[in-house]
């Protein structure tokens, strides 16, 4: 599989200077690129050395005893052949969710070795993780890694000149109308596709093309949902796999738990919907009155909606018709599987800093004769930012201007297929640019 760049790579390169660096854990969910990127960062040192705890079983005795760095190191040295020395080595420990003393030795690596570049991965890792309730605090560093962004996506297709295009433009510098519209062909593609690196190489490098992606795509939901036996021992895996149809199919509406499944009540269908999240393959958005920050603060967990985390993998659930997606020129067509507003809380999710698990929230207000809705709410330092999503170029705001002036809010954003544009307290973003409203 060719290896494209990521935007994580900057931040590991941060990372490696920062004075304070602690034991790096990286999280999310399987086939998301996380060994593949540390491979591409270990060409930064002279040394790397890579145990994959899945496979080499032996190395799973060296953590049996006393957890003490230096005697580690030492003997991982001696196992694989290769020095490791401070400012030089890489270690890396893939996989190690398999080995559960490993993720309680990251801690005293940070207390007793701190000099050492250690970066831990693994796959289902935040099951392993609540194994270890107090594991770590304050001693180990987080990235939260996420399937291709758009951005992403354009650099892998050497098309770095129109990223950086997307990037500079704003409402009152919009993109040129045959600029714009090149953005929306990459994007459509990029819907279809989604961001599994594993998928975005075989079409750019592999000579897949769009439709024979989609047969890989149903290979990797077959290798999700066989995992999912893994996930809670006695908890039918069949029963996490009807549920996690369900979200696809109630994508962009509040879930209602009854509509998932006859088969489980109602403790059971939030069971199988909290083992989605640990896997990372679906994300919560959470209700908020908006009154004030943190909007966690007036969170209604109770009224949520849900986002599988890949388009691509969404549309393979929902079974849409990728040749008129293709075909068809305007996002109307698109938002019949509510696509525009999935791919925004996702772009939402993958533009937040790298150490912190983006949380997304909506506001609903039910009132009679006056009904609206806002699809997401971005926090951004002592800023509430109301995002609504459009499909299409058409389609009023009226839910954006009460929620604009029932919280006393100067600025909302509109995202929809609209080249960069302005309003009287609105500016428009295109949906391939939406993650421009986190970077500014």
């Amino acid at each position: 599989m060719t290896y494209f760049n990521r935007v994580r790579e900057k931040d590991l390169d941060s990372w490696k200077t920062s004075p304070q660096r602690k034991p790096l854990l990286l999280r999310g969910a399987r086939q998301v690129g996380k060994t593949e990127l540390v491979r591409a960062f270990s060409k930064q040192f002279t040394n790397f050395i890579e145990i994959n705890f899945e496979q080499d079983k032996e190395v799973h005795r060296i953590f049996s005893g006393n957890l003490y760095p230096l005697q580690i190191c030492e003997q991982i040295s001696t196992l694989y052949n290769m020095p490791i020395n401070p400012g030089e080595t890489l270690l890396f420990f893939d996989e190690i969710q398999s080995c559960i003393p490993a993720i309680s030795s990251l801690r005293f690596f940070y207390e007793n070795y701190p000099e050492l570049h250690l970066v831990a991965a693994g796959s289902l890792l935040e099951f392993a993780l609540q194994k270890l309730p107090s594991f770590g605090v304050g001693r180990i560093s987080s990235m939260f890694i996420y399937p291709f962004s758009f951005e992403e996506f354009l650099k892998a297709s050497d098309a770095e000149f129109l990223n950086q295009a997307i990037m500079n433009a704003n409402p009152e510098n919009p993109l040129n109308e045959a600029v714009h519209y090149k953005a929306l062909e990459y994007y459509r593609k990029f819907l279809i596709l989604g961001g599994m690196p594993a998928i975005i190489s075989s079409y750019i490098s592999g000579g897949a093309d769009i439709l024979s992606c989609q047969s890989l795509l149903d290979d990797l939901i077959n290798t999700y949902e066989d995992d999912f036996a893994k996930y809670k021992k006695r908890f039918p895996a069949s029963s996490v796999r009807e549920v996690f149809r369900s979200v696809a199919h109630q994508n962009g509406r509040k879930f209602i738990y009854e509509k998932s499944t006859n088969e489980l009540n109602r403790i059971q269908v939030k069971n199988a919907l909290e083992l989605l999240i640990m896997a990372g393959l679906i994300i919560p958005v959470t209700h908020s009155s908006a009154n004030g920050i943190p909007l966690g603060a007036e969170g209604n967990i109770k009224k949520r909606k849900y986002l599988i985390a890949d388009t691509g993998i969404f549309h393979r659930l929902l079974g849409l018709k990728i040749s008129d997606i293709l075909l068809q020129g305007d996002f109307d067509l698109i938002n019949k599987g509510a696509i525009a507003e999935l791919a925004t809380g996702l772009e939402l999710v993958k533009a937040a800093p790298y150490s912190q698990r983006e949380e997304l929230y909506f506001w609903h207000r039910e009132a009679r004769n006056s009904q609206a809705e806002i699809d997401f709410l971005a926090q951004r330092n002592n800023l509430i930012i109301p995002v609504e999503v459009k499909s299409g170029t058409k389609g009023s705001m009226q839910s954006l201007y009460i929620f604009l002036e029932e919280k006393k809010i100067e600025k909302g954003i509109r995202t929809s297929h609209e080249n960069f544009s302005k309003y009287e307290k609105i500016d428009v973003i295109p949906l391939y640019a939406i993650s421009n409203i986190l970077k500014s």
